[in-house]
């Protein structure tokens, strides 16, 4: 049975009201600050936080660590470095023309690893140094960061296995939504 000027979709005769589909709550912006009502002053809403949120200061930690762990490598590698030129020079004038060149293959392959890790220190450091006031190019530069230590780990994997979890980590933490926050937030 139809009536003519009645909405279809609305309270049918005979139902009680509140009955049906739920209602909605409105969406609530996140509460940052250390004021109850959020934001950086009392009574005031911000939606940016102004305390560095837990994920950021993990990946911070996590870079600061992964820096760390390349200084370690750094020292090997330099102190292969100078077991590598020290046989170098113990090799005899009749010595074949391979072995030469594979002692100097390997001398160049440990300057070129050296200089690949100075370069990811410095990054570490310098993003993780950044995380206070950067902004979201300290995100992104930390995400591709945590990429190439991924990829670059995986070519040394039982050995690099820390450095692939920790960079698999940063880019975790740094791509979270309150981390996003963080670095978009407004700088005054």
């Amino acid at each position: 049975m139809s009536y003519p000027n009645q909405n279809p979709y609305g309270q049918q005769p005979g139902q009680q009201p509140g009955y049906g589909y739920p209602q909605q709550q409105p969406q609530q912006m996140p509460q940052y600050g250390p004021y109850p009502g959020g934001g950086g002053m009392p009574g005031m809403q911000m939606p940016y936080p102004t305390v560095m949120p837990g994920g950021a200061k993990a990946a911070r930690v996590m870079l600061f660590v992964l820096s760390g762990l390349n200084v370690i490598g750094l020292i090997l590698a330099v102190m292969g470095l100078g077991g590598v030129s020290k046989a170098s020079h113990n090799v005899s004038p009749y010595a074949q023309t391979d072995d030469v060149t594979a002692i100097n293959i390997g001398k160049g392959l440990l300057i070129a690893v050296i200089v690949l890790i100075v370069i990811f220190t410095a990054a570490a450091i310098t993003l993780a140094l950044q995380f206070a006031n950067g902004g979201s190019g300290v995100r992104v530069g930390t995400i591709v960061f945590g990429v190439a230590t991924i990829m670059l780990s995986l070519f040394s994997f039982p050995i690099g296995l820390v450095h692939t979890i920790l960079g698999i980590l940063v880019v975790v933490f740094v791509s979270k939504d309150e981390s996003n926050h963080w670095f978009n937030r407004p700088r005054y």
